[in-house]
């Protein structure tokens, strides 16, 4: 194994365009991308849907360098849709747009193939996640740490829950998204591979065989990115406030430098079969914070928000080698705000009004921007401000 990874991070947020007045999707308009390339360049992408925009960061250095740029590039993306008398919203999953209104980006080969191969279920793909890149430059140290990390998905998933509504309806579920994406293939945790060379094999058996152009297309909770020298990080709903985007980013950052740093020590975390970390994700999705999830060592349920307790305490050694307790730490006001979705439902069973939901995740998006007019508080039903 080569020396010690850079734990760089790169961030991706998939946001959605709305209609401040209807608080509907909107597709967005062209002036969004031709002013925002103009200053982000190749950072802003369209998705296969209109109203999703993708916005990225450079490469990171430290959590801190990613907080300028998350909310540099997250206030400047809000101005440019507030400019063209739209706004942006972080929740995985509209609450009441369908997805067979919303018109599909053309002109991209790739998003046409998969129309073509996967019809109806690459059309109600309408889901918006965070994607969180850490440098692993090793390709065999990113095989043997996804091995291990693969265990810890749920948990950081639960904290991550934000999209609890689907085409106007309360799902019963704290990450629908989930459940969503479970339709594509080659998606959930990833099996177990004994080595770069084994997982190399697979794709090029899969391009071989015309199941995938690359190695883009497999959609795992954590990947190896085939571009670039990175872990990437794909199980979570997009938070609604950059704090929490921050805060789960930091959580992968450090599991990927203490599972690293136990390896360097000749030391493992054990590797759990697929199929008992999958108990645990849909767990996760089911309940978030509120549910249970197996401690498979102990052999018993064990409650989300004590599980999370021992994951900080798992990593605690290694954060402030990578300056990154300030952003963690606020993985203890998710615990006592609440998730995502547990704020989405509370605004829905205090107003009945999947409107108001809009506004409060627009509200709270845009916390600490500069310009979100109710910063701390949740916003009265009316339209988006």
């Amino acid at each position: 194994m080569s020396g010690r990874p850079s734990f760089n991070i790169g961030i991706e947020e998939e946001f959605q365009v709305i209609d401040p007045t209807t608080r509907e999707l909107r597709s967005h308009i062209a002036e969004i991308f031709e002013q925002g390339r103009a200053v982000l360049k190749d950072r802003l992408k369209p998705e296969l849907h209109q109203p999703v925009v993708e916005i990225g960061t450079e490469i990171c250095r430290d959590i801190n360098e990613a907080r300028r740029d998350v909310a540099g590039t997250r206030a400047y993306l809000s101005r440019l849709a507030r400019d063209n008398g739209l706004r942006i919203a972080a929740a995985g999953t509209h609450p009441f747009s369908h997805w067979a209104t919303v018109e599909i980006t053309g002109g991209n080969p790739r998003y046409d193939r998969l129309i073509e191969e996967l019809q109806m279920v690459a059309r109600a793909n309408l889901i918006f996640g965070l994607h969180v890149h850490i440098g692993v430059e090793d390709r065999e140290a990113q095989i043997r740490i996804m091995n291990q990390a693969r265990y810890f998905l749920p948990h950081v998933l639960a904290l991550a829950v934000n999209s609890p509504f689907w085409l106007g309806r309360d799902t019963g579920w704290m990450s629908y998204r989930s459940k969503v994406f479970d339709k594509f293939p080659r998606t959930n945790i990833p099996d177990f591979f004994n080595s770069w060379g084994e997982y190399q094999e697979y794709v090029n058996l899969l391009m071989k065989t015309g199941c995938v152009i690359d190695g883009r297309q497999i959609w795992w909770d954590v990947r190896p990115h085939m571009l670039y020298p990175t872990l990437e990080y794909r199980i979570c709903d997009i938070p609604m406030r950059v704090d929490e985007t921050l805060a789960i980013a930091a959580l992968f950052q450090a599991i990927t430098a203490k599972l690293w740093k136990l390896m360097s020590g000749n030391l493992t975390f054990r590797p759990y079969r697929r199929a008992l970390i999958m108990e645990n994700k849909w767990r996760a999705a089911r309940w978030g914070l509120g549910g249970k999830l197996i401690d498979f060592g102990k052999e018993k349920e064990v409650e989300v928000r004590s599980l999370v307790g021992e994951l900080l305490e798992f990593v605690d050694d290694v954060v402030d080698d990578l300056g990154s307790r300030d952003a963690i730490a606020y993985v203890g006001t998710i615990l006592e705000r609440g998730s995502g979705a547990d704020r989405q439902l509370a605004v829905y069973r205090e107003t009945g009004d999947l409107k108001a939901v809009m506004d409060y995740v627009v509200a709270e998006t845009e916390h600490g921007l500069g310009h979100d007019a109710t910063a701390a508080a949740r916003p009265a039903p009316g339209a988006c401000t």
